[in-house]
């Protein structure tokens, strides 16, 4: 199966809105989840997933048999939907659950008169997960290991494989707007780091996983499924024996050499910035002494104008000082 990416942001707009009534809501207990129809194709064996849209979805926290789900209005959207994408059929429901409730095997049944085999895809919106943000499951009849029907519940989810795709225009569009964006700061080092602690995050959810179903199958609050267990130690089985001298010393080896380069690289960075941080505090200094020096100049050039101006300035006061003289002899001359 594969599931198209605006999938995934046309429901997570709707789980965000969803989150703004619930706060709104002040009797609200638990979050409410989002349900809505999937559309799409089938073809050679393969689901293709390319729209979908939500719909009204109630449920009471306490009791899984009480639930609403608005048929009518789901028709009436596929309808509108269908004039302008003929092509798309109803394949399927999703929940934003983020688990499987008990409830969605009856929410199945009502999808079964929309397609004959229809399929649940649970979205798991956290910020927080290291895994898929979707998993794809069908109903399926629950036999047991001797082939009778159970008594209980007569049919059980079976997990589907599922991927995330996007179409050729959403692919080059991406391309065309991420060509010219590059994180300079980010190395290639560091990326596959985060890629590699992401990927052992979601190793050690999955382990969890299995550590939590086996203790239940020891406590006999689940059934033996010889299916579950013969993929467990199919996976068990090949996993390599470390305690072997040769592969101690391979990692060892590898370990090492992998950590020298590291090393060399951390040693050489550190080298090349304390060489630049010396080339620019001598390039500092160097601007400083250049800019003393054309202030000295000016100072000198400030003194040496100031002396000129006094020297001239006495010069006229002696020069006006005489002219008074001579008027004054001038003066008492004409007087006589």
């Amino acid at each position: 199966m594969c599931a198209d990416n605006i999938i995934i942001i046309n429901q997570g707009d709707e789980d965000d809105d969803q989150e703004d009534e619930d706060e709104d809501d002040s009797n609200q207990q638990a979050k409410r989840r989002v349900v809505g129809v999937l559309l799409g194709s089938v073809a050679n064996d393969r689901l293709d997933i390319t729209s979908s849209f939500a719909v009204p979805f109630e449920e009471d926290p306490s009791d899984a048999s009480i639930w609403f789900f608005d048929h009518a209005y789901a028709e009436q959207m596929y309808r509108m939907h269908s004039r302008i994408h003929a092509k798309e059929k109803v394949v399927g429901w999703y929940s934003t659950g983020p688990k499987i409730r008990e409830n969605d095997l009856d929410i199945g049944e009502l999808f079964e008169k929309y397609c004959a085999d229809p399929v649940l895809v649970i979205v798991n919106l956290s910020p927080t997960a290291d895994d898929a943000p979707t998993n794809a499951y069908r109903a399926v009849l629950d036999v047991k290991e001797d082939g009778t029907m159970t008594q209980k519940a007569q049919k059980t989810h079976e997990h589907v494989p599922c991927t995330i795709e996007a179409s050729d225009p959403e692919a080059i569009g991406v391309e065309h707007l991420l060509r010219d964006v590059k994180d300079a700061t980010v190395s290639t080092l560091s990326t596959q780091v985060k890629e590699k602690a992401r990927a052992l995050r979601g190793l050690e959810t999955r382990l969890k996983e299995i550590k939590k179903y086996m203790e239940l199958v020891l406590s006999d609050q689940l059934p033996v499924n010889q299916e579950i267990l013969g993929e467990l130690q199919n996976a068990f089985n090949g996993l390599p024996n470390l305690n072997l001298e040769s592969y101690v010393k391979a990692f060892a080896v590898e370990t090492n050499d992998a950590q020298l380069v590291i090393y060399l690289g951390a040693l050489i960075r550190t080298v090349v910035a304390l060489h630049d941080l010396i080339n620019n505090k001598m390039e500092q200094k160097e601007r400083e002494r250049v800019s003393d020096m054309h202030d000295a100049e000016d100072t000198v050039d400030g003194g040496v104008g100031a002396d000129e101006d006094a020297m001239k300035k006495k010069k006229e006061e002696e020069e006006k000082e005489s002219n008074d003289k001579e008027n004054d002899k001038s003066v008492s001359n004409k007087k006589k």
